[in-house]
């Protein structure tokens, strides 16, 4: 039986969509609060910053996010021309997972690839994920710096563990999920200057 359209329920997603984006909160390593557009500033220019200096970007995260982090290292890598990573091979993380257990499944790539001066960014809906918390714990000790993203309870553990952390408020992984992905993408676009029009100095997909 076909069922009955529900008159504007594609318009109250894309609203709540957007105030959750909206209302994105950012605190750096200190819980002190830090404007968006600064954090994202922030963001674009540590990026490129790591990068210049032979640095990498390495994303981490799991199920969706782990989409996300594939996503993002490819157009990091080939739209930003920007050296960027994500720690999802298969045969690797089998493998880690066998041996150490799949909390160290990152943490363990970040050993052995991880360099001072690289950027990660762990992404977590929950930020609760024992691995990606490892992942963070590995990064710190090498000189590596962070950038988090998170949602659900505002006080996550992963939100207190990054250079700076973006927060989303929400319980719905939809929201968190699609709402990290266009962070990352604002971050990547505002660095190859997409974002303000000068769509002709940057790299078509």
């Amino acid at each position: 039986m076909r069922q009955k359209a529900n008159p504007g329920l594609i318009e109250n997603y894309v609203d709540v969509l957007g105030s959750t984006l909206r209302t994105a909160v950012a605190t750096d390593l200190h819980g002190k609060g830090v404007p968006l557009d600064a954090a994202i500033e922030w963001a674009v220019d540590t990026a490129r910053t790591v990068t210049d200096k032979g640095g990498k970007i390495i994303f981490a995260g799991n199920g969706g996010s782990a989409a996300i982090a594939s996503h993002m290292a490819t157009d990091y890598s080939k739209n930003g021309g920007m050296r960027a990573w994500a720690m999802n091979d298969g045969s690797m993380l089998t493998c880690l997972a066998n041996d150490y257990g799949y909390e160290h499944v990152f943490a363990k790539q970040i050993e052995f690839h991880g360099r001072s001066g690289d950027l990660l960014i762990a992404i977590s809906s929950s930020g609760r994920s024992p691995n990606i918390l490892a992942a963070v714990r590995v990064a710190r000790r090498l000189g590596c710096t962070v950038l988090t993203m998170s949602g659900f309870r505002p006080d996550n553990p992963l939100r207190s563990t990054g250079d700076m952390n973006l927060y989303l408020d929400s319980q719905a992984y939809g929201y968190v999920e699609v709402g990290h992905l266009a962070l990352c993408h604002a971050i990547v676009d505002y660095s190859m200057a997409w974002a303000s029009g000068d769509q002709k100095s940057a790299a078509r997909a």
